[in-house]
């Protein structure tokens, strides 16, 4: 175990059991000096990078730390297998394995096991979507939440994601991300797991807060992720950033808009720890 000191929070790695006999690092934040009641929201935030690319401490520029510094939550984040090493379903086992551990070691964490939430960015929130959908099927895990920021979440071409030629993450990116993340399986198969835009039931998902650019690839999956929600009875909200590029966010955090997502993104997840609680069945 390995534990430092950054920016207001207390970082500590562990090596958990994964899928297939693998070893599986989780990276576990908590805050330095908590003002909040103890236990704590958790929350499981996967990193982006296209499920190619990426690493859990990207969670110190994206809004993951700030659940910690600002709201006292702890925050776990794996370092799950990306799709050079292996294509789906690895990356959600991987992330599911680490759900399990914390639903499983949720006193030892020092975490509410009623208010388990997920989250992440781009390829992350995809993730955090997905694994909504198969905690959901596989009733081991109730989560209370879900924060799935700009995610990639449809492997078909939409509005905005096609001919899209936007900084950061564009047309050309995305189709060699899904590419090679679906290359274990046949187009006409890709399941909701892997394309969370393929689910055709969405009752029973955990209500959800996201924020999207209007010019980048996934504004129009965002908004068809949240409107299916919200056909299915689900509370969904999502703040739309006119202009904004994939990630503006995590480029420009000390912009106007950088700066009213960060603080829009706290405020959603407060009024969500106020209200939103799943306890576990067992």
């Amino acid at each position: 175990m390995i534990r430092y000191s950054k920016k207001g929070c207390i970082t500590e790695y562990r090596k958990i059991p994964g899928p297939h006999n693998r070893i599986l690092k989780l990276m576990i934040v908590r805050p330095e000096i908590s003002a909040h009641p103890s236990p704590a929201t958790g929350v499981l935030w996967l990193h982006g990078g296209g499920y190619l690319t990426g690493f859990p401490e990207m969670a110190f520029i994206s809004r993951a730390a700030d659940l910690v510094r600002h709201c006292g939550a702890v925050l776990l984040s794996p370092a799950y297998c990306l799709t050079l090493k292996a294509p789906y379903p690895a990356a959600l086992e991987d992330s599911y394995r680490a759900l399990l551990y914390m639903k499983r070691h949720a006193a030892e964490l020092n975490i509410r096991p009623d208010q388990i939430m997920v989250g992440g960015e781009s390829a992350g929130g995809g993730l955090a979507a997905a694994l909504c959908i198969l905690a959901r099927d596989r009733g081991d895990v109730n989560i209370a939440f879900q924060m799935p920021l700009y995610p990639m979440i449809d492997c078909e071409d939409t509005p905005s994601s096609v001919n899209n030629h936007a900084k950061i993450w564009n047309t050309r990116r995305n189709h060699i991300a899904w590419k090679l993340y679906l290359r274990s399986i046949k187009h006409k198969h890709v399941p909701a797991y892997a394309s969370p835009s393929r689910c055709r039931d969405y009752r029973g998902l955990p209500p959800a807060y996201t924020f999207v650019g209007d010019a980048e690839p996934f504004y129009c999956e965002t908004l068809t992720y949240i409107e299916n929600l919200r056909k299915a009875g689900i509370p969904a909200a999502v703040d739309v950033y006119p202009g904004m590029y994939h990630a503006f966010d995590m480029m420009e955090p000390d912009s106007a808009l950088g700066r009213k997502a960060a603080q829009r993104f706290l405020a959603a997840f407060e009024k969500a720890r106020e209200q939103y609680y799943a306890p576990q069945s067992c």
